[in-house]
């Protein structure tokens, strides 16, 4: 039973419906992964094993009925804890909210709800998804599914190691600076950044209201296609075939981009930079000139919008945070008004700079992650000749994206010699979610 749960939507969506399988045996299937893996690796703060059940049988009872509502329904699906399900609580990994008990659903719940997904459960992540690593949490870290001494990424690991190790099928994330791509990478699995506000992101806690994304994360780019559709309420997207070859052109910013990458993570990306020319691609190097103003513009908007938004609480329940989380919080506090303008306007720039290297192009490539997953509560590492921390790491190739709202999606790229996977990003141009979607099945296809 158990090798329902680690196949994609697609493939369990054909077993339910020619009766091969059910809603009910693949749910069933996921809770025991959760029973038998959760408590070493810590994916769930909140399992809804009773009525995961239930809405499986119902699910089945309906398609069997001929009310099919597409792909997704019946599949099992889990959310990050920072998105509403009414009568739930919404901890954000906190114990500032563990008794916040949501009382309607978020918008992207209910368009899942409509297509039949079964919600399985809740994951954890790092605090107020105000972290890279995961390791900050009111229930304690997330552990890496290959390696539960290593760190599964963050803000969104409790959803990359669900879907890795079978206890969900997929899974909703969301995405600050990198928090649904980075797990994703280095958990192996397929994780999608929307263009900014093509989900609705009301009902889901709030890290920085002008940078957060909220987006799906499976093992598939077909099934991050049906999920993304189906959390904008289209819940049978037209999925077309894969081409055999590749024919487009991808730009790879190279400078400050590919300055700082861990040895084995430079190879797995040149490697698939090297086959998807093979298949046709044709890759050219592309520079974004302001690049490496990307962490400063960043701090000076993400710092202020979270401290504003934790102000009342912070002030009440300082000792209810995490240390390092109020750290960050309280710091915000201090940007001034002046930073925050000059940093919108260089966001601006760098909007402008992204857009120019993808004119004439059909997208960007690089790695998602500059390093292989990091030992948990490690704070630096050495690479490239300096001690860097392990935060600024993690996010140094995904924030922009953020920034400028341009869609972004993270794509299994091979394993390190210890086994460890890496990951590349391809980055859309705005508005071009789906024409991104399309761009990522075919180099997946290539990339096997």
């Amino acid at each position: 039973m158990d090798h329902l749960s680690t196949l994609p939507i697609t493939a369990l969506s054909k077993r339910i419906r020619d009766r091969t399988t059910t809603s009910e045996a693949v749910t069933a299937a996921c809770l025991e992964r959760i029973a038998q893996d959760n408590s070493r690796l810590n994916a769930f703060i909140t399992v809804f094993g009773e009525s995961a059940m239930v809405n499986a049988r119902n699910a089945d009872l309906e398609i069997r009925a001929g009310n099919d509502r597409g792909p997704l329904h019946g599949i099992p699906v889990s959310l990050k804890d920072l998105i509403d399900v009414s009568g739930t609580p919404t901890t954000a990994a906190s114990r500032v909210r563990q008794d916040s008990v949501a009382r309607r659903d978020a918008p992207v719940v209910t368009h899942l709800k409509e297509a039949g997904s079964v919600l399985i459960g809740k994951c954890n992540l790092h605090e107020f998804a105000y972290g890279a690593t995961s390791d900050e949490s009111a229930f304690g870290p997330v552990r890496h599914p290959g390696d539960p001494t290593r760190s599964p990424g963050g803000s969104s690991g409790g959803s990359a190691v669900a879907i890795a190790t079978g206890m969900c099928v997929a899974s909703i994330g969301t995405d600050t600076g990198g928090s649904i791509r980075i797990p994703s990478a280095i958990c192996g699995v397929v994780g999608l950044k929307p263009g900014h506000r093509e989900v609705s992101s009301t009902g889901v806690i709030p890290l920085s209201w002008s940078l957060d994304h909220v987006g799906p994360m499976a093992r598939s780019v077909d099934d991050a296609w049906v999920l993304f559709n189906a959390m904008r309420g289209d819940a049978r997207p037209r999925l077309e075939a894969p081409p055999s070859t590749l024919h487009c052109r991808l730009g790879v910013p190279r400078a400050y981009f590919l300055d700082v990458l861990d040895d084995e993570v430079r190879a797995r990306f040149e490697e698939a930079i090297s086959r998807l020319r093979a298949a046709g691609a044709d890759v050219e190097d592309v520079w974004i000139p302001h690049a490496a103003d990307t962490a400063s513009v960043y701090l000076h908007i993400v710092a202020p919008e979270a401290a504003a938004y934790h102000a009342h609480a912070i002030e009440r329940h300082p000792e209810a945070y995490t240390p390092n989380v109020r750290l960050r919080l309280e710091s915000g506090r201090y940007v001034l008004a002046e930073d925050y303008v000059r940093a919108q306007r260089g966001r601006e720039v760098l909007r402008r700079e992204v857009d120019a290297a993808l004119d004439g192009r059909d997208g960007l490539l690089l790695p998602t992650v500059t390093i292989p997953a990091p030992i948990i509560g490690a704070s630096e590492l050495e690479i490239a000749g300096r001690t860097r921390t392990v935060r600024s790491l993690m996010l140094r190739l995904t924030q922009l994206f953020n920034l400028t709202g341009h869609p972004a999606i993270s794509l299994p790229a091979g394993l390190t010699s210890q086994g460890l996977p890496c990951g590349i990003q391809l980055v859309g141009a705005l508005g071009g979610t789906q024409r991104l979607l399309a761009l990522a099945r075919a180099c997946e296809h290539q990339l096997g």
